[in-house]
């Protein structure tokens, strides 16, 4: 794998997935269409190609990109689709973003689509020995550190527990929390339960945290 950029798409098909919320006990299911996502999280060697900055507070190439707010995570998406020749997804204004769902370039995933590629087809809190698969508060030494370095799930995806929360695209609950996105995965300061595939969190899409970072998607063309 290459670690250096954090680019390597998997390409999964289509599939449904439950999504559950502890907060106010709902579950729901979601169908999906076909769709990339990223092997493993943005590293900052990829990030700082694409954008020139270099706004985590651990430094190293091969790190996941973090401090990074739901607005930087989108605008990195429509300028890596630029660079490469895709259509940018994203049409961003002040705090908020419209989707293109016609576009291919790259986007943030949709909080099913993460959900889905995490749990890789297992029904349990984890896709496997939490240790692992996964940096929390207690193997990490508190730090973060670099991605790829624990057990794939059995379609290939590192990191998807542990390391750094992940931005997906959607709003967490609009009645309630208005523009907060959600958050999912956990990340290396957290305890154990917070690392399992169904835990949700949220922040305001301005917001930059220290252990909080993304992975990309693309829709599949036809």
């Amino acid at each position: 794998m290459d670690t250096r950029t954090g680019g390597e798409l998997i390409s999964l098909p289509g599939g449904e997935v439950t999504l559950s919320d502890r907060r106010t006990r709902r579950s729901w299911p979601v169908v999906l269409e076909p769709y990339l996502l990223g092997a493993v999280p943005v590293t900052q060697a990829w990030y700082a190609e694409v954008t020139g900055a270099r706004p985590s507070t651990a430094q190293g190439d091969g790190l996941p990109v973090e401090g990074v707010s739901w607005l930087d995570a989108v605008r990195f998406c429509n300028a890596a689709s630029e660079r490469e020749g895709f259509t940018p997804v994203y049409r961003v204004d002040a705090e908020d973003a419209e989707w293109d769902n016609a576009a291919d370039g790259y986007r943030l995933p949709a909080e099913a689509e993460w959900e889905f590629a995490c749990r890789a087809g297992t029904t349990g809190a984890r896709y496997g020995e939490l240790d692992e698969i996964a940096w929390h508060r207690g193997n990490s030494g508190e730090r973060v550190h670099e991605v790829g370095g624990k057990r794939p799930n059995a379609w290939g995806f590192r990191d998807m527990l542990g390391n750094v929360w992940e931005w997906c695209w959607d709003l967490y609950d609009a009645e309630v929390y208005g523009s907060y996105r959600v958050l999912r995965g956990g990340g290396w300061f957290d305890e154990r339960w917070s690392c399992r595939a169904s835990v949700r969190r949220r922040s305001h899409p301005t917001l930059r945290i220290d252990d909080v970072g993304f992975r990309v998607a693309r829709s599949s063309t036809p």
